[in-house]
């Protein structure tokens, strides 16, 4: 152990030394959800303000709506999760399979579809679990664009809610604000250093 870290803790240890004993950490007690809250609202507006497109799609319209989002992008050549479901996967796409594809087969595609675990209206985002919607972090990485669907239902309206529904989960939870940038060096944001440039989310209603 370097001197220095043993100093800082054992200035801690000094300070904390005649503080009371805790027998547990109080239970957190989450804010009350006002009544008539838009958390679907607040999420899709919270979304755009990342500079990301969020589009209201009803179910029945969701794989013309998913063509056309790829289209927009004249993107063909489409990496979906293998257990996504055949209702999500629309025709005039070259649907593959991300079945353990490699970096350079997955940076050969247009684009990725998945959907989510659930999404927070408080923060504008979106969770990924690894599940059969959502599929491996790899998959919403390395393609350039990343189209999401996020049901209503899966809408929470805050960052605690959505920890206690994700517990037990199998993760590794991936949590998605917007298309990936930083603003690191000099404080120019530069977009795609860490994932995709586009994010498009269908909000189905």
């Amino acid at each position: 152990m370097s001197a220095a870290r043993e100093e800082i803790l054992s200035r801690v240890r000094a300070a904390l030394r005649d503080a009371p004993a805790l027998d547990g950490a109080p239970p957190y007690a989450p804010p009350a959800v006002p009544a008539g809250f838009d958390a679907v609202g607040l999420f899709a507006a919270r979304v755009a303000d990342y500079k990301a497109v969020v589009r209201r799609v009803d179910v029945g319209d969701l794989a013309s709506a998913i063509a056309a989002a790829f289209a927009g992008h004249d993107a063909g050549r489409v990496g979906v999760p293998p257990g996504l479901q055949a209702s999500w996967r629309p025709g005039g796409l070259a649907i593959i399979e991300d079945d353990r594809l490699s970096v350079a087969d997955l940076d050969a595609l247009d684009g990725a579809l998945t959907g989510c675990a659930l999404a927070i209206a408080e923060t504008g985002t979106i969770v990924l679990d690894g599940g059969e919607r959502s599929g491996r972090r790899a998959l919403t990485l390395v393609p350039d664009l990343h189209v999401c669907v996020v049901e209503a239902a899966q809408v929470v309206a805050s960052v605690p809610e959505a920890i206690r529904t994700l517990e037990g989960g199998r993760g590794p939870f991936t949590f998605v604000s917007g298309p990936s940038a930083t603003s690191d060096i000099e404080l120019n944001r530069v977009e795609g250093v860490h994932g995709p440039r586009r994010l498009e989310v269908l909000l189905c209603t």
